[in-house]
């Protein structure tokens, strides 16, 4: 399938994702990974992964990157040769890809109904906001979850716990976006994030807010 949706956030950002239905094989075909990058997708025991890192080439590409462009530092932050920020995430059959000119982070996640089991381990402050009578808390969840872990991505710091560390400020299902804090000892930084749900899926990029 081609892109399934391109999106400018801002002059800065811009977020493409990519909807999974083509075959391992077909992936193989569309460009030349670096060796370390061949030793780790056939290393992938799950065809579904091997997908997913394909595809994230397959969206470098969009971007006009090679998977040469791409490197990883030793938390397995990835970066790009030239300068720019870049943030990763597949989920099941969606991937994306966001390059900017400041720091980013994405996290795409599928909705489901257990995450409102593991909410205590990641929901601290958002428990002020949060009803468990709310039609659409599984949706809210969802949302928590992939603006912390894109904040996680973007952070990249050894440590970090989401419930203690990562603070996302009210929002309605209307909306679109909100703030979010990195609370980190005596230091504060406030990020944007900008969410969206697409087939079934959460979706959420984050940046500084200035």
């Amino acid at each position: 399938m081609p892109l399934y949706k391109s999106l400018v956030l801002n002059s800065q950002t811009i977020v493409k994702i990519w909807k999974i239905t083509e075959s391992k094989d077909f992936f193989s075909d569309q460009f030349v990974l670096k060796p370390e990058s061949l030793e780790r997708v056939n290393g992938m025991k799950s065809e579904l992964h091997q997908r997913g890192f394909l595809s994230v080439r397959m969206l470098l590409a969009e971007f006009g990157y090679a998977d040469d462009d791409l490197v990883y530092d030793a938390l397995g932050k990835p970066h790009l040769k030239d300068g720019k920020y870049i943030s990763i995430t597949h989920s099941y059959i969606f991937s994306a890809v966001v390059v900017s000119s400041k720091e980013v982070g994405v996290d795409i996640e599928k909705k489901r109904e257990k995450i409102i089991k593991i909410a205590p381990k990641f929901i601290g402050y958002e428990t002020n906001y949060l009803s468990e009578n709310d039609p659409k808390l599984i949706q809210k969840l969802t949302w928590i979850w992939c603006i912390k872990e894109s904040l996680y991505k973007l952070f990249a710091t050894p440590g970090m716990v989401f419930k203690k560390h990562f603070l996302v400020l009210p929002f309605g299902t209307e909306s679109n976006s909100t703030s979010a804090w990195i609370i980190e000892e005596e230091q504060k930084s406030k990020y944007k994030a900008i969410f969206m749900e697409f087939e079934g899926f959460g979706c959420a990029i984050t940046t500084p807010e200035l």
